[in-house]
């Protein structure tokens, strides 16, 4: 099976809308998506009385475009091949494809898919367009985790420090922002400062003789 059963209708689900029940309570958006019901979106109440031991994720917004923590979704899918871009510290990656204009020329990495320009030698710029290329039956993309993927997917989240997961304010959210170059990497260190010349001690004349 290269495409889990619960990956096409996370991709169609509509994510931060109010929730029904729980509309008055401070955390009733509904961002939240469980892999074992399958089923809708859901917020933070709703989790802990009816999904608490379930797999679930959680859905986050970047200019309006719906994102997942790498840290998160490589548990449970293989996403390699998908541009992912650092936002406020965190590794992440899109949901599906959002729309570019189309590439000028120079541009050194595009998506297999849609075209989209992207930072890093990556295939695909989303899970949906993996999703497309699978179905396509483009080069050997796959979702499947095997052992290998896990193995790999372990070390990967050992390297990554990432907070417990909690649920963002919306404040939080609209702060996220598309990862740059200087997201990416590091800023390299100010030289350090010259070494200023010594100056020569006074000199010392020999004593004039009796």
């Amino acid at each position: 099976m290269l495409v889990p059963p619960w990956l096409e209708p996370l991709l169609k689900t509509s994510f931060f809308t109010v929730c029904r029940t729980h509309g008055d309570a401070a955390r009733s958006e509904c961002n939240m998506y469980c892999l074992d019901c399958n089923g809708d979106a859901f917020c933070f109440y709703c989790r802990s009385s009816r999904h608490k031991d379930h797999q679930v994720i959680q859905i986050r917004r970047s200019s309006y475009h719906d994102v997942v923590r790498v840290a998160e979704i490589q548990k449970v899918l293989d996403i390699s091949g998908v541009q992912t871009y650092v936002i406020n510290s965190a590794r992440v990656l899109f949901l599906n494809e959002r729309p570019q204009p189309k590439s000028g020329k120079g541009v050194a990495h595009i998506c297999e898919i849609c075209g989209r320009s992207l930072l890093d030698p990556f295939r695909f710029c989303s899970l949906g367009c993996k999703l497309v290329g699978i179905k396509r039956n483009i080069g050997d993309a796959s979702f499947t985790l095997d052992a290998k993927n896990e193995a790999l997917g372990m070390e990967r989240r050992e390297g990554i420090s990432r907070r417990e997961s909690s649920v963002p304010s919306r404040e939080e959210e609209e702060e996220l922002r598309e990862g740059s170059q200087q997201d990416l990497y590091p800023p390299t260190p100010p030289p350090p400062p010259s070494n200023a010349r010594r100056r020569k001690g006074i000199p010392h004349r020999a004593p004039f003789g009796s």
